[in-house]
């Protein structure tokens, strides 16, 4: 069965397109912008609750992908005031049945100084441990429901077919990069 696995992740890296090099800081900031856009679309909610957010971290490409060990990466920025104070990676592993590749955006809402200052002072923050994150389920017309509006951390995660519900971040490494 090990053989098998290692065959098949093998067989998945060779025929996943994967780019090697970091993003450049503008290309990262046209992608945060993007990813934004997108989640507009998709949530007048989520671009209301972005607006009052004390700061905005997007990583607008999250790649995941598994044979029986999964992993995901990403790289985006913290929008603070509108502008961007500093980038981010977000890294997570995973053991069990899975098989497959996506992409995914994920926006993280600061809500409250505290949860902003707490998350800037870390090194190396992570979902769950460090700050729990409620993710964002819309309810009839779109609305949030009223428990998800009172949290410290709110996060939306989605891709180019809309809003995706159910999925987790929790366990995933926020760290802070140069760009």
């Amino acid at each position: 069965m090990t053989r098998l696995r290692i065959f098949l992740t093998a067989l998945l890296l060779i025929f996943m397109p994967v780019n090697v090099s970091a993003a450049s800081a503008q290309e990262i900031e046209a992608k945060v912008n993007q990813a934004l856009q997108a989640l507009y679309q998709h949530s007048s909610a989520g671009q209301t609750l972005t607006q009052k957010a004390v700061g905005v971290l997007v990583f607008p490409e999250v790649i995941k992908a598994g044979v029986g060990i999964g992993g995901e990466y990403g790289e985006g920025a913290l929008r603070v005031g509108g502008k961007t104070v500093a980038y981010y990676n977000v890294a997570a592993a995973s053991i069990g049945f899975q098989l497959g590749a996506q992409i995914k955006s994920q926006v993280l809402l600061f809500m409250t100084p505290d949860a902003l200052t707490q998350f800037r002072n870390s090194h190396g923050w992570e979902a769950g441990v460090d700050g729990s994150v409620a993710l964002a389920s819309l309810g009839a017309g779109g609305t949030l429901d009223s428990h998800t509006l009172q949290q410290p951390i709110i996060g939306f995660i989605f891709s180019n077919k809309g809003l995706m519900y159910n999925l987790s971040i929790e366990g995933s490494k926020i760290t802070r990069i140069n760009r």
